[in-house]
């Protein structure tokens, strides 16, 4: 096993600082931290998040290497892609398609996978490589097969770790369908989004070894990350650990409704007593708890917020008006087979029932033909949650 050569820098030193004090950084991983520098694997040309939520604007190492390193030992997830790699010049693009993860997200998240030395594990999403490098640091030389649908984005990969002489078996190809030439392993870690946990996966890590993935539904564009853990006949279970948003798996993106499809007239309204906040405060049981629907809400000129939920399955719609500032209840509009705001409302009022529940008391149960959200554990899945979802 070789460790990557760096040379120490004050803005590393004080995140590595920084992500021990906040518990992401545990001191068993912290010798792999020190050896694996996220620099190494960032492309001259980046794009880092900021934590004011402003667009991501270029930084380029050649002109600017104090501000490239300063965000490199920052803890803000960094672009190093958009538009599948179509994307051309320095302005940001349309869609961010490869990243840097954020430092404090990866290694909470290599803490709940539990990997060690001698372990076989499946990299799903290769990115730059640097999730890869350091499982190859902690794991030992040729235990590590990672694997990216892009090309492009693999070959960039291979050639950092190979220079960094990391030994990682890296493949160009579709993660979601792992790397069956390598299997069984006893740990899989994604790092990227995923609306189904592929039967692939399911297959390909051993009974009582560990799957660690940004899970969520096409409600939101929210995920949140699953420690699954699999079992003897094949299926897997597990809690929800924190919640996170990742860039999605490309088979799993979601293309927009179009609303004229699905809106064909205005029924008569209806009224609810649920305000937009208690909306949002249960949007993660609401997500798990009601299938194949997304949503989105904004502010009418007016003032009035609104939601818009649409079925992925059939062309039921709901929409929800509330008037700005005058506490009245929110008018109710839906159509089709499926009474879409009926069964968000019939989803809230049983998590006010449960006390409120957080994330931490949900977990997921994966199956070769689907998924089951429950709460408190296997036993008692979600309310009227029927997952259809076949084999992917």
């Amino acid at each position: 096993m070789t460790a990557t050569a760096h040379q120490a820098r004050p803005g590393r030193t004080e995140l590595g600082r920084r992500l021990i004090a906040s518990g992401a950084l545990s001191s068993d991983w912290a010798p792999t931290f020190a050896a694996v520098d996220r620099a190494a694997f960032l492309p001259d040309v980046m794009w880092p998040f900021t934590p004011d939520g402003r667009p991501p604007a270029p930084v380029d190492r050649r002109s600017a290497p104090a501000t490239w390193y300063e965000y490199a030992d920052s803890d803000l997830p960094i672009v190093t892609q958009w538009d599948d790699g179509d994307h051309r010049g320095t302005e940001p693009g349309t869609v961010a398609t490869s990243s840097s993860s954020q430092p404090s997200v990866v290694f909470r998240m290599l803490g709940a996978l539990d990997a060690d030395a001698g372990m076989s594990v499946f990299d799903a999403g290769t990115g730059t490589g640097e999730t890869a490098g350091l499982l190859a640091h902690r794991c030992e030389a040729g235990r590590v097969t990672t694997s990216d649908i892009d090309h492009r984005v693999s070959a960039t990969a291979r050639e950092r770790l190979r220079e960094l002489g990391l030994h990682v078996r890296t493949l160009a190809g579709d993660a979601l369908t792992g790397a069956p030439t390598g299997a069984p392993y006893d740990r899989l870690l994604c790092t990227f989004g995923v609306r189904t946990i592929p039967f692939p996966w399911l297959e390909q890590v051993r009974a009582g070894g560990v799957i660690v993935a940004p899970y969520g539904t096409h409600y939101s564009h929210r995920d949140a990350v699953v420690r699954l853990t699999v079992r003897a006949d094949g299926t897997a279970s597990g809690p929800f650990v924190a919640p996170v948003e990742f860039m999605k798996a490309r088979a799993h993106r979601l293309p927009w409704p179009n609303a004229q499809e699905y809106v064909k007239h205005w029924p008569s309204p209806s009224r609810t007593d649920i305000q937009p906040e208690q909306l949002d405060a249960a949007a993660f049981v609401i997500s798990h708890a009601v299938p194949d629907i997304t949503h989105t809400t904004h502010t009418e000129p007016d003032g009035a917020p609104t939601a818009w939920f649409y079925s992925l399955t059939d062309r039921s719609w709901a929409a929800v008006r509330w008037t700005s500032g005058d506490g009245r209840d929110g008018e109710v509009y839906q159509q089709g087979p499926r009474r879409l705001w009926d069964r968000v409302e019939a989803v809230h009022r049983w998590w006010e029932r449960q006390g409120r529940p957080g994330l931490e008391r949900f977990g997921l149960t994966a199956t070769p033909d689907g998924v089951t959200p429950w709460l408190d554990g296997p036993a008692d899945p979600l309310p009227g949650r029927h997952d259809s979802r076949q084999r992917e």
